[in-house]
């Protein structure tokens, strides 16, 4: 097992020009959702891929002196949040 497998991978840098997500506050919209992955615990701020009900969606975690300030992507079909996934791990979005 790769270490960085077992912490979960670091997001490249954003790229310049990067598609920026629509962060909004938690909706609470479902009571039981699934992490399918996540980035590395370890840094100030932390991706987690959500699912639930057959749609998916990011939640950020940062980090701060004044506790953890947690926003959601929008909720969105499972292929969509794949790529955006996939999109924020490759700087292609934040």
């Amino acid at each position: 097992m790769c270490i960085e497998d077992f912490h979960g991978p670091h997001p490249d840098p954003p790229d310049k020009g990067c598609t920026r997500i629509d962060w909004r506050e938690p909706e609470g919209r479902a009571v039981s959702i699934r992490v399918r992955a996540h980035t590395c615990d370890r840094e100030p701020t932390r991706y987690e891929l959500c699912v639930a009900g057959g749609l998916s969606h990011i939640r950020r975690t940062r980090r701060t002196s004044a506790g953890d300030q947690v926003r959601e992507s929008p909720w969105v079909r499972m292929p969509e949040g794949q790529r955006l996934w996939d999109d924020l791990l490759s700087g292609r979005a934040r």
